[in-house]
């Protein structure tokens, strides 16, 4: 089962590229802002033929919403909107569709599609490789830390990433740690490989830019050394790096040459999970419109895989 945000029929053949419209989630934390605008700047460079903007759901301005009515009222008539998340959950299935929707509700005579995330691809994972490479962290007893949510399936994807960068990264100890919401937390995964027998760790944040989430995570790093005396290595998040500009623009590239369907086989909104039962043909952040709006909020929530 997919979900599918086609948009109108494409271009006619030798029309120009589409515009692009990333989209991130916002930070509290300015650096972590700046390396969403350095990732733009990066795939501006790359595809210096298209319009690439960038706006954000929430914590930090502008808004996507409003910067795609900019776009729109610039005269920009294809337009493909690309998330900055690297999983399929509440964001990039119901928030950042949330815009597309929106837009296309505004502006029904342009074309809008949707790409899907970034996802568990093997650009990023080779990105990751080299950061622990550069940290002198390869084969050692590793704790890859993404972004936890209440989506099942994203949860389980950062098990495959765990194994996977684990497979690259040349260890055979391996444990994944989420940074809230759901288990293991970092403490614990940190805890587990010292039970397996870890005098030494790595640590990898499979997050594309810095926040208060990451911050956080070297606050836990610091505490179990002091507490424990094992070293924690930490090799840092994803970043900036051209493989990702690269692959914003392989997604917008799908996106633009046929539909894209979200897969919701096994999503909350599909599918009953223990506890979660009445999200089952729900909407989520779709009917928010919070969401489309220039401003801040003070919502308490997790922060989104970017790390913000």
């Amino acid at each position: 089962m997919t979900l599918a945000l086609t948009g109108r029929p494409g271009a006619a053949p030798g029309a120009p590229p589409p515009d692009l419209l990333l989209v991130a989630h916002g930070s509290r934390r300015g650096e972590g802002c700046d390396e969403m605008a350095e990732l733009r700047e990066a795939v501006s460079a790359l595809a210096p033929e298209r319009t690439v903007r960038l706006g954000y759901l929430e914590l930090a301005r502008p808004a996507a919403a409003k910067v795609l009515d900019e776009m729109l009222a610039a005269g920009a008539r294809r337009v493909v909107v690309v998330p900055l998340m690297l999983y399929s959950a509440g964001h990039s299935k119901s928030d950042v569709p949330a815009v597309v929707l929106g837009g296309r509700a505004r502006r029904p005579d342009v074309e809008l599609r949707y790409a899907r995330p970034l996802g568990v691809d093997h650009a990023l994972l080779q990105l990751a490789r080299r950061r622990l490479e550069a940290a002198g962290a390869l084969g050692l007893p590793l704790a890859v830390v993404s972004r936890g949510t209440s989506d099942p399936e994203a949860n389980a994807d950062a098990y495959k990433v765990a194994r996977l960068v684990a497979e690259l990264a040349g260890t055979r100890l391996v444990t994944p740690a989420f940074s809230g919401l759901t288990w293991p937390t970092v403490p614990e995964a940190l805890g587990e490989l010292r039970r397996l027998g870890a005098t030494r760790v790595a640590a990898f944040a499979w997050f594309l830019a810095t926040g208060v989430l990451v911050e956080r995570m070297r606050e836990h790093y610091t505490a179990f050394e002091a507490e424990t005396g094992v070293e924690v290595l930490d090799a840092g998040h994803l970043g900036v790096d051209r493989s990702v500009a690269s692959l914003v623009l392989d997604r917008a590239a799908e996106a633009e040459t046929g539909p894209v369907g979200a897969n919701c086989d096994v999503c909350v909104h599909r599918r009953p999970w223990p506890g979660l039962e009445d999200r089952v043909g729900a909407e989520a952040g779709v009917g928010h419109s919070h969401l489309a709006a220039d401003h801040l909020h003070g919502h308490h929530h997790e922060e989104p895989a970017s790390g913000y």
